[in-house]
C-alpha cells in the first residue's frame, strides 16, 4: 500500500515525523501495558534511517497477494465453469486471446480497487475517531492509499473502456480505432457508463488525496460509491426482464459488498492502532446491514436473472450463483464468529484472533468477488426471446391491460430501492420511538403514525400495479407526480424525524468520534441546508420541478432510464419535503420565518401549481412524444386526451394538500402568538413583583421619549 513521505504533514497532525511515530506526548507510544507498543513486530514504528515513516506490515502484504491469487483463481475456475470462456464460433468476429483473457482480470483489478478506495474512505470518515474537523493520524493514512487506489481505478476503467469495445465489436486491439472508442464512450450507454465511472473515481482520488478533514473524507467517501453504480446499472440488470427490480437490486447489492469487504480491508491495514477495538464495533453494525442488504438484493437479482428455482442446479450460471451463496453463508458464520469472539478480544488486548479471523474473510471476500465478475461476463439462462415486444423490452414488463381497481391495486411493481428506502425509513423510526419510551419519554402517536403512513404511501405509489400505468400513462404519471411531491412529503414532515433522531442518539463514548447524532447535527447547520431550506430556494426548486420536467425533452429522456426514472420520483419527494419543512415543520435546522411570510410563500406555490394546471391543458402537442407515443396503450384514449386528463389531475388534486397545509400553517401562527403573549404575560408578573419594568413598559417608555424628541424638534 500507499505510505507517505515525510512531508508535508497536514496542519492537524504533530510535525514531528509520521502520526504513528512513538514520542512523549503520543498515545501510540511504547509503554508496559500497551498492546499495540512499538516493537520488533510493529511496522509502524519509525525505523533507523528513515525517520517519521511507517513500512507497511508485511502480513499485510501477504494477506493481499493471497487474497489477490484467491481471486484470480476463482475467476479463471468460474469463467471455464461458466461457459465465458467457450472457443470462438468459426465465421463471426472475434477480439483476440489479449482482449478476451485480459478483460475479466482487469474487471477484477477495477472492482477491487474500488472496494479499497471505498473502505479506506469510509473508515477515515466515520470509523475512526478524529482532531477536531480534521481527520485522525490512521485516518489521514487512509485517506492517501484511498487517493492512490482511486487513481488506479479510474486507469482501470478507461482500460476497461478500450477492452470492452474491442469485446463487442470483435475486433483485436491492434486493429481498434481511436475513433471507434471514442464513439463508444459517447454514443452508447455501456461506454459512457465508464466513462463517468473514470471521471468519478479520479474525483475521489483528488479529493482524498488533499483533504485532511473529516468533510472531505465524507465527500471522497460518497464520489466513490455513486463510482460503483454507473456500469452496474447498464450491464446484464439494465437488459433484463423486469429490470426495475434488477437494476435496483444491483445497484443496492454492489454498494453493500463494497462497503463490507472495503471496511474490513481498511481495517486490517490499520489493525495495530489502538483505535481498532473501537473502530471495528462500529465495523460490526455496518457490517451486519450490510450483510442483511446483500443476501437480500442477491437473492432478488438472482431470481431475476434465473428465471425458475431449478435453475439454480440445471444451469451453469445458477452454479455460480450457487457458489456465491455459499461464500455468503461462510461470511455469515465469520461475522457471527467475530461479534462473539474476536471483538470482545479486542476490547482485552488480544489482537491476534481478529487479525486472524479478518485475514480468512478478506479471502472469502476476494473469491466472492471473482464469482461476481465471472458471473458478469457468463450467459443468464433467461434469453430474450427473438420475436420479444418491443414494448416489453423498453418497460421491462408487458403492456398493463385497461386500469381496473383489482389491476391498480394489485399487478405488484415493486422497486427495491424505494421498497428498501420504506423498510429501513419505519423500522429506524420505530427503533427510535422505543428508545425514547423506554427512557420513560413520551413521543406522540400522531408523528409516527404519520411518518409510517407516509413511507407506506411512498412504497404504494412506486410498488403496486399502479406504478405500471405510470410508466405508460401521461394521467397516472402525474397522479403518481402529485402523490410523491406533496402527499408523501406533507406526512412525512408531520413525524418529525429529525427531532426524533436528535432525541434518540446517542452520543459515541469516544468524544473524538462523530456519531450519526454529530454528522446530523453537522448536516442541518451546515450552509448547504441554509442554502436549500430559504424559504425563496425551495419555493423555486419545487416550482422549477414542475415547469422545467413537463416543458423541456426532460421528461422524456428520465422515462427511458430506470436510473433517471428513479432519480426523478426521488427529486419528487425531496423537492416537496424542502418546501413543505420549510412551510409546517417542527423540527429544529428550519429557518425561523414569520409566519406571515410564510403563507405569502404557501399562496405562491399554490398559483404557481394552479398556473401549472392551467398551462399544461393549453398544451396542443404531446410532451415526451417519443417515449408516450411508443408505449401507449391501444385500449386508452389519444395520447393528447391523457395529457389533458394528467392536467386536469395536476391542477385538482394540488387543492386537497394546499388547504390542508394552510391550516396547519394559520393554526401553527395562532400558536406562535399565543406562546408568544404567554411569555409576555410571565415577564410582565415577574416585573410586578420585581419592581422592574417588564418589556412592555420599555417599550412604551421608548415610543414616549420618542414622541417627546419629536415635539422638541
Amino acid at each position: 500500500m500507499h505510505q507517505p513521505t515525510p512531508s508535508p504533514t497536514p496542519r492537524s497532525l504533530p510535525d514531528t515525523g509520521h502520526p504513528e511515530q512513538a514520542g512523549p506526548d503520543r498515545p501510540e507510544q511504547a509503554g508496559p501495558d500497551r498492546p499495540e507498543q512499538a516493537g520488533p513486530d510493529r511496522p509502524e514504528q519509525a525505523g533507523p534511517g528513515r525517520p517519521g515513516r511507517a513500512g507497511p506490515a508485511a502480513g499485510g502484504w501477504l494477506v493481499g497477494l493471497v487474497a489477490a491469487g484467491a481471486a484470480v483463481a476463482v475467476l479463471l475456475l468460474a469463467l471455464r465453469l461458466g461457459g465465458a470462456l467457450a472457443a470462438a464460433i468459426p465465421g463471426l468476429p472475434d477480439p483476440g486471446p489479449v482482449t478476451t483473457w485480459a478483460l475479466p482480470p482487469v474487471r477484477l483489478i477495477a472492482d477491487a480497487l474500488a472496494t479499497l478506495t471505498v473502505g479506506f474512505a469510509v473508515t477515515a470518515a466515520f470509523l475512526l475517531p478524529g482532531d477536531g474537523t480534521s481527520v485522525s493520524a490512521h485516518g489521514w493514512l487512509l485517506l492517501r492509499r484511498a487517493g492512490l487506489t482511486a487513481a488506479g481505478w479510474a486507469v482501470t476503467s478507461l482500460t476497461l473502456l478500450v477492452l470492452t469495445v474491442s469485446d463487442l465489436l470483435g475486433v483485436p486491439l491492434d486493429r481498434l480505432g481511436a475513433a471507434s472508442v471514442v464513439s463508444f464512450g459517447v454514443d452508447i450507454a455501456q461506454g459512457r457508463s465508464l466513462l463517468a465511472q473514470a471521471g468519478l473515481a479520479a474525483v475521489a482520488a483528488v479529493a482524498a488525496r488533499v483533504g485532511v478533514s473529516r468533510g472531505t473524507a465524507a465527500l471522497a467517501s460518497a464520489v466513490a460509491l455513486v463510482g460503483l453504480l454507473p456500469p452496474a446499472l447498464t450491464g446484464h440488470a439494465a437488459g433484463a426482464g423486469n429490470h426495475q427490480i434488477a437494476v435496483s437490486s444491483l445497484a443496492l447489492h454492489v454498494l453493500a459488498a463494497a462497503l463490507w469487504a472495503g471496511g474490513l480491508a481498511a481495517l486490517l491495514s490499520i489493525r495495530r492502532s489502538r483505535h481498532l477495538p473501537g473502530a471495528a464495533a462500529r465495523y460490526s453494525r455496518l457490517a451486519l446491514a450490510c450483510f442483511v442488504a446483500v443476501a437480500v438484493s442477491g437473492l432478488a437479482n438472482a431470481a431475476v436473472r434465473l428465471g425458475a428455482v431449478d435453475q439454480l442446479w440445471q444451469s451453469r450460471y445458477g452454479w455460480l450463483v450457487l457458489g456465491k451463496l455459499a461464500a455468503l453463508v461462510v461470511l455469515g458464520l465469520i461475522g457471527a464468529a467475530h461479534r462473539t469472539r474476536t471483538l470482545p478480544g479486542l476490547r482485552a488486548g488480544r489482537r491476534g484472533a481478529f487479525a486472524r479471523l479478518a485475514a480468512g474473510e478478506l479471502m472469502v471476500f476476494a473469491a466472492t468477488v471473482g464469482l461476481a465478475v465471472a458471473l458478469s461476463r457468463s450467459p443468464t439462462p433467461v434469453a430474450e426471446p427473438v420475436d420479444a415486444d418491443p414494448v416489453t423490452e423498453v418497460l421491462g414488463f408487458g403492456m398493463p391491460a385497461a386500469p381496473t381497481a383489482a389491476h391498480l391495486l394489485g399487478q405488484p411493481l415493486p422497486d427495491l430501492f424505494f421498497l428498501t428506502v420504506t423498510v429501513v425509513g419505519i423500522a429506524a423510526y420505530l427503533a427510535g420511538v422505543r428508545r425514547l419510551r423506554r427512557a420513560g419519554h413520551h413521543w406522540p402517536a400522531a408523528r409516527t403514525a404519520s411518518w409510517v403512513g407516509g413511507l407506506l404511501v411512498l412504497a404504494a405509489a412506486t410498488g403496486l400495479g399502479f406504478a405500471r400505468y405510470a410508466y405508460v400513462l401521461f394521467s397516472a404519471h402525474m397522479a403518481q407526480h402529485m402523490v410523491l411531491s406533496m402527499l408523501v412529503p406533507i406526512l412525512l414532515v408531520g413525524g418529525a424525524p429529525v427531532t426524533l433522531a436528535l432525541r434518540a442518539l446517542r452520543r459515541p463514548a469516544d468524544a473524538q468520534v462523530r456519531g450519526a447524532r454529530e454528522w446530523l447535527l453537522r448536516a442541518l447547520h451546515s450552509r448547504l441546508t441554509r442554502l436549500l431550506t430559504h424559504p425563496v430556494v425551495a419555493l423555486g426548486i419545487y416550482t422549477a420541478s414542475l415547469f422545467g420536467l413537463y416543458f423541456s425533452d426532460l421528461l422524456g429522456t428520465l422515462m427511458r432510464s430506470h436510473l433517471g426514472h428513479l432519480a426523478m420520483l426521488g427529486h419528487f419527494v425531496v423537492s416537496g419535503y424542502l418546501l413543505f419543512w420549510v412551510l409546517i415543520g417542527v423540527d429544529p435546522g428550519r429557518p425561523r420565518v414569520p409566519h406571515p411570510i410564510l403563507v405569502l410563500i404557501h399562496l405562491a406555490a399554490m398559483m404557481a401549481h394552479g398556473f401549472f394546471g392551467l398551462a399544461l391543458m393549453q398544451t396542443t402537442t404531446v410532451i415526451a412524444p417519443d417515449w408516450y407515443l411508443g408505449v401507449h396503450p391501444e385500449w386508452a384514449s389519444s395520447p393528447l386526451a391523457d395529457q389533458k386528463l394528467g392536467a386536469g389531475i395536476a391542477w385538482a388534486f394540488g387543492e386537497i394538500p394546499a388547504a390542508v397545509v394552510m391550516v396547519l400553517l394559520v393554526r401553527q401562527w395562532i400558536r406562535a402568538d399565543e406562546r408568544e403573549q404567554r411569555r409576555l404575560d410571565r415577564a410582565a408578573d415577574r416585573a410586578e413583583v420585581t419592581g422592574e419594568d417588564d418589556e412592555l413598559a420599555r417599550y412604551n417608555a421608548f415610543l414616549a421619549a420618542t414622541a417627546r424628541r419629536a415635539d422638541r424638534n
